[in-house]
């Protein structure tokens, strides 16, 4: 128990900045928080918070450590919601937020198979890509793809996703098949606009590289590009939620397979929060039983 209020205390520490708001947040006083603290990093052997009168600063060790605190202390309270609910049917209002193209695509189809098995919630789906508040903007949860950034919110992996370079049968039947990255600059390559180059391993299995490549159009609406990949105008750099359904149809063909760069993550974030309601643990679920599932995205991406 002594172990679960010193990780607690850490958490709120960090989170919030200041021993007095983490106190705040369990109702003691700012010197058992720090009493708390000392006894961690102790029986850890190493500084997790640099602590001065005005403000607290997360060392590496503690940043690192931050993240599987956020994590465990989740998962903890979802496993104690889980047998205190039994039975109870989840209620309420949920308010979802994911990138505009992904969300159209595969958040909003779960969230429609959600409301069906779950009567008794109703939602918001924000479609937007730009980066949104959570906390001042009453987000219950919202689905990004990428590397987390944000130590103040809490995320769950949800799957992972991958960039990969298509042509149409058509193209390739002019134009030939790239058998190495240094061959896309003989292609023409429809690039999302400002966008630098294509993400790639020089080997296989070498170093990723931006690739430079460059072609007759641009776009900055990938679901254009997406378009003219699909009438064989040119390759094209999308990602497997996009393009999923078309690979397995053969619409499209996957190029240069062996020199895809690692796939990124899809996340769930949500506030801090020590107990996450029935409605959002069960939304998540079903996300991550989904999109966690290599065989999903081979027959997704159709719009």
């Amino acid at each position: 128990m002594d172990q679960i209020k010193q990780i607690e205390a850490f958490v709120n520490s960090a989170t919030r900045g200041s021993l007095s708001a983490a106190a705040k947040v369990e109702g003691i006083t700012p010197a058992v928080i720090g009493r708390r603290l000392d006894a961690l990093e102790s029986r850890l052997g190493v500084k997790l918070l640099l602590r001065t009168t005005r403000r607290l600063t997360l060392t590496f060790e503690g940043q690192a450590f931050l993240e599987d605190c956020q994590r465990i202390l989740n998962e903890l309270a979802n496993a104690e919601t889980a047998v205190s609910l039994g039975g109870m049917r989840a209620s309420g209002h949920l308010k979802v937020s994911a990138p505009s193209g992904f969300g159209r695509r595969h958040v909003a189809p779960q969230v429609e198979e959600f409301m069906q098995g779950n009567p008794g919630v109703t939602v918001t789906l924000d479609l937007t890509d730009r980066l949104v508040d959570l906390l001042n903007e009453g987000i219950d949860c919202a689905v990004r793809i990428g590397e987390m950034a944000d130590s103040s919110l809490v995320s769950s992996k949800l799957g992972e996703m991958r960039r990969v370079v298509v042509a149409s049968p058509r193209y390739l039947e002019h134009h030939g098949s790239p058998l190495q990255p240094a061959d896309l600059a003989a292609h023409n390559c429809l690039s999302l606009g400002q966008q630098r180059g294509w993400t790639l391993r020089a080997t296989p299995g070498g170093e990723i590289r931006l690739m430079k490549v460059a072609g007759s159009f641009e776009c900055n609406d990938g679901a254009v590009l997406h378009e003219w990949a699909l009438a064989g105008k040119g390759l094209a750099w999308r990602s497997m939620w996009e393009v999923g359904s078309d690979l397995s149809s053969g619409r499209l063909v996957s190029l240069l397979d062996e020199y895809s760069a690692p796939p990124v993550g899809i996340y769930a974030v949500f506030p801090q929060r020590r107990h996450l309601p029935l409605r959002v643990r069960l939304f998540l679920d079903q996300l991550k039983s989904s999109f966690s599932d290599a065989s999903y995205w081979n027959h997704s991406g159709k719009a």
